[in-house]
């Protein structure tokens, strides 16, 4: 994502997204959201959406459901490394999932 990617930064604060820039922080929020499926199983629910921001920017969160457990979640920078966002991700989600799974406590049968 370093140098490799069309994104040329954020747009200035009065001029208004791109299409090209929004198109382009799209692609890494699907690159990372795939990516960080790959490394969780299918109980792992992964999204992600691009929106405005009220300062006219755009903003990209990526967010996953874990199968216990609160969404995790996380806002991207496009000069992140994809593959660094993912693994943290993933790794909070299954956290999240453990976590929660300690706070259940068996019922007697």
């Amino acid at each position: 994502m370093h140098g490799n990617t069309p994104y040329a930064g954020a747009p200035a604060a009065d001029a208004e997204p791109t299409p090209e820039h929004r198109r382009a922080l799209r692609r890494e929020l699907v690159s990372v959201a795939a990516s960080t499926r790959d490394l969780l199983s299918d109980e792992f629910v992964v999204g992600g959406e691009v929106a405005d921001g009220g300062d006219g920017s755009l903003r990209a969160t990526i967010a996953i459901r874990p199968p216990a457990g609160g969404v995790v979640s996380a806002g991207l920078d496009p000069e992140d490394n994809t593959e660094t966002v993912a693994r943290k991700l993933a790794a909070g989600a299954v956290f999240e999932a453990k976590r929660a799974g300690r706070d259940v406590k068996p019922t007697a049968g």
